[in-house]
């Protein structure tokens, strides 16, 4: 696997990169200590063994510059993301790629796809624990509370798992905590809810009504979920599977809001097995031009 860099517009940006064949592009989630080591540790070297993968970090997140953009924080992934991946994939002559989310990776990826198709050169979407309407709820509030402490990091853990041994793992933990603690990383993770007002950095976005057109989204699209997931509202993964054409929705039971984590090698085998008919050609989605 390798482990780079590269410069886009003098921004100095991490990715993990391994195997040959199609492309497959995973981007990951966002909470504090978030990056592309952690989110896909388990399943990029799966996947290495029938595709090519790529794994950024994010801007702000993980190993790449910590850099915010205040004056459009929506759009800022929007942009740079693409900016980067497209650089990526151009210099490997690569024109078509399937792409993997968890959480505000999956999330941004559906906007991508239903708002601006054509932006990113989306063959297929993975989404996992992205999309729809994201509440405000108690375990949310851990995750945004995160003050730069192991105890909090812990408490972090219990609110994403379901499995309380993640939580309790100091090897884990201090992982976490490493990247978390990167120069610049609680303050650009925190930024996005950085609004005027007393109740601004806590609150964001969260609880606000998504009007996402899901329904133009025109590609292969699978779509996991935790059932124990307390960051987000039971039965939204079939609420978003009743919105995207032909999508296929699958919920995990013993499992939070990484199901590529919690559960990697189900999810992995599921992916993996999605991916190979996406590119047999033998998906119902063919059928949605």
């Amino acid at each position: 696997m390798q482990d780079g860099y590269i410069d886009i517009d003098g921004i100095r940006t991490h990715y993990l990169e391994a195997g040959e064949g199609p492309t497959v592009v995973l981007l990951h989630s966002g909470e504090f200590g978030g990056a592309a080591e952690l989110s896909w540790e388990f399943t990029l070297p799966a996947l290495a063994r029938h595709f090519h993968v790529v794994a950024p970090d994010w801007l702000g997140f993980g190993r790449t510059d910590k850099v915010f953009d205040f004056a459009d924080p929506r759009g800022r992934s929007v942009r740079h993301m693409c900016r980067f991946v497209e650089r990526m994939l151009n210099a490997r002559g690569v024109t078509e790629a399937d792409f993997i989310g968890n959480s505000m990776g999956a999330s941004s990826l559906l906007r991508i796809a239903a708002e601006t198709p054509g932006l990113l050169p989306i063959r297929s979407l993975v989404i996992a624990s992205g999309g729809g309407f994201v509440p405000m709820t108690p375990e949310r509030q851990i995750l945004l509370d995160y003050d730069g402490t192991a105890l909090a990091m812990r408490a972090l853990l219990r609110a994403m798992f379901h499995d309380p041994a993640w939580a309790d793992d100091d090897a884990y933990v201090g992982r976490r905590q490493e990247l978390a603690l990167l120069p610049g990383a609680w303050e650009c993770a925190a930024a996005p809810r950085l609004k005027p007002g007393a109740r601004g950095a806590a609150s964001g976005s969260f609880g606000r009504v998504d009007r996402t057109p899901y329904e133009a989204i025109a590609v292969p699209t699978l779509i996991v979920a935790g059932a124990q997931d307390r960051l987000r509202e039971p039965g939204y993964a079939d609420d978003l599977g009743r919105r995207i054409p032909g999508s296929e929705v699958h919920v995990f039971d013993r499992c939070g809001h990484c199901p590529n984590i919690e559960q990697a090698d189900r999810f992995n085998d599921l992916v993996i097995g999605f991916l190979h008919r996406v590119h047999q050609k033998e998906t119902p989605w063919n059928k949605h031009p």
